[in-house]
């Protein structure tokens, strides 16, 4: 067993259910081994106050029981199941300025870590992963996002709550739709990958799914066919549909939309007055719908965290200490066929500017994917397969995971 003593963990990126799970399986892990395990405030920022002296490292430290509540209650473990992030979390991407940089390598140092795992998605990897470079960490990356398009993971913290989340609104809107016989469309996040919207769409019963890797632009073509599919559920009995559009499907013109959800709205209800005016019965009586539009927004980010993903954050927590435990740094967590394995962090990083540089996702929905298969059988519209884009045209070249 290696002689590390003292580890650092952050949080950076966007919040999502789970990464309090993460920090309680490490810190377990890593207390059972001897370690300390130092919390770092709002991720690469800490090292910035830590550098100019606002907290004493020793009062950074972590229990492994969580808080310190008093009474009765003295040691109750919260953690796994508390959303968001007790250590606070940065958004804002790289530090701005040489002397930011040279304070948050400063502070790492100040710290005296031994390594550090940091928590986020694969824009907060790949600055971390680079001062980490710049100042000879050893570095763990445990991977987290809602989106899931981290690349060489199937699993990513957050990702099975985020789904949980728009499944159940998707079942209080159904409710509310048949009771007035409306189209509800849902925008869900998902940045440029369509896992969240797909996964989600069929777990809470949606007719329509729009994802960026099928339907990359909403085309009036798009939207006639979504009208067509509307007034085939209608004429079979189902007065309301529920419609789920990832928010990043681009408009017409091609860019992106603030928001899509209310543009995918108004468009549905002009096309079907248009459709109407063709004298076919079934438009006419779509065009007597009320369409509505709703965002689900960062409450997508919230809730209590599933099981699944609290389940996922023990094992990615094990493995990171492991690692570590082991003297294999600069490696990813990631789950692969039911297990739980490692990636270099230099190739998935340089994966990551490939896709960024080519201006696609990193891991997006594969076109002949098993959730897009599930989909159509159950005869929900994802999309003409006629005019797909060529899965290899999304979809990069990832090595295997070892």
């Amino acid at each position: 067993m290696t002689s590390t003593q003292r580890i650092g963990i952050l949080t950076s990126g966007g919040d999502c259910p789970g990464l309090n799970a993460v920090i309680r399986a490490v810190v377990k892990c890593a207390n059972r081994r001897g370690w300390d395990v130092i919390g770092i405030p709002y991720s690469t920022a800490g090292f910035i106050e830590v550098a100019d002296g606002k907290y004493d490292p020793d009062h950074l430290r972590l229990a492994d029981h969580g808080y310190d509540i008093p009474g009765i209650l003295q040691g109750l473990d919260v953690l796994q199941f508390l959303s968001g992030t007790i250590l606070g979390s940065l958004n804002k991407g790289y530090p701005d300025g040489a002397d930011n940089v040279a304070k948050i390598l400063a502070g790492y140092q100040k710290l005296n870590l031994d390594a550090l795992i940091a928590i986020g998605g694969d824009g907060s990897l790949d600055i971390i992963y680079d001062l980490a470079q710049r100042g000879g960490w050893n570095l763990i990356g445990i991977p987290k996002t809602i989106d899931n398009d981290v690349p060489f993971t199937e699993k990513s913290i957050g990702f099975n709550s985020a789904v949980q989340t728009v499944n159940s609104a998707l079942y209080d809107l159904t409710f509310t739709a048949a009771s007035h016989d409306r189209v509800m469309v849902v925008e869900v996040m998902g940045r440029d990958a369509g896992h969240l919207a797909l996964h989600g769409g069929i777990a809470g019963g949606a007719d329509v799914i729009l994802i960026p890797e099928l339907v990359p632009v909403l085309t009036p073509q798009v939207v006639t066919q979504i009208c067509q599919h509307i007034a085939e559920l209608r004429q079979r009995g189902r007065k309301f549909a529920l419609v789920v559009v990832a928010e990043g499907v681009r408009g017409e013109d091609g860019q992106r939309q603030h928001l899509i959800g209310d543009l995918l709205a108004t468009a549905i209800a002009d096309r079907s007055r248009t459709l109407c005016q063709t004298g076919d019965t079934a438009y006419c009586d779509m065009d007597r719908v009320e369409t509505r539009a709703m965002v689900l927004g960062h409450i997508q980010r919230s809730g209590i965290p599933t099981a699944s993903d609290r389940l996922l954050a023990a094992a990615f927590g094990r493995k990171a200490i492991d690692l570590i435990a082991e003297g294999r740094y600069n490696r990813m967590v990631v789950w692969e066929a039911g297990r739980v394995r490692s990636k270099d962090l230099g190739d998935v990083i340089a994966t990551v500017h490939d896709c960024h540089q080519r201006g696609v996702c990193p891991s997006p929905v594969e076109a002949d994917s098993t959730m897009v298969k599930v989909a159509r059988s159950l005869g929900i519209y994802v999309g003409d397969p006629e005019t797909l884009p060529d899965p290899k045209a999304v979809m990069p070249e990832i090595p295997a995971i070892v």
